[in-house]
């Protein structure tokens, strides 16, 4: 019997879920809703509809954000998730090695332990694909989201393609 294990998905918040341009979400016509005052405006661009798209992608999600726990806090109820697991991110000096992965990269391969993965980050380049490539022995998918547009439709079809792949 094949046991099938479902594919991990890490998830940044900033730039992928909290985008930064002026056009959020691939729309111009975007209006932010009413977000209570939490201290943090950028919390407007948060799109609730995002929410029930993540949970309905055939994967686990994990937070891999220096959010932290706040993400479960803060970010989970704005979409209507549940919390999820998290990615215990270290301090660190965001001083990755010129030419060399992101400080990331190998945080999440460990985390995997193996399993099949997708990671959504503003901050992928072609050597964390390289660096995974070599170190993780399972499908990975490095999946860089336009931080100024966040995620689209487009980078959800996507994601779930790859997540129902081989």
């Amino acid at each position: 019997m094949i046991d099938f294990v479902r594919p991990l998905l890490f998830l940044d918040v900033d730039g992928p879920l909290i985008p930064f341009g002026p056009t959020w979400h691939g729309r111009p016509d975007r209006v932010p809703p009413p977000v209570p005052d939490t201290g943090n405006p950028l919390l407007a661009r948060v799109e609730p509809a995002d929410g029930p798209r993540l949970a309905a992608l055939p994967c686990e999600l994990v937070w891999a954000t220096t959010w932290q726990d706040d993400a479960n806090e803060t970010i989970a109820p704005l979409l209507g998730l549940p919390d999820l697991p998290v990615v215990d991110i270290p301090e660190h000096d965001d001083g990755d090695v010129p030419g060399g992965p992101h400080w990331k990269a190998p945080l999440l391969v460990d985390w995997a332990a193996g399993r099949p993965f997708a990671w959504v980050d503003d901050e992928i380049a072609e050597a964390d694909r390289a660096w995974v490539a070599v170190h993780h022995p399972e499908r990975a998918l490095l999946y860089r989201v336009d931080p100024g547009r966040g995620l689209t439709d487009a980078d959800f079809a996507a994601l779930d393609a790859w997540l129902r792949g081989p």
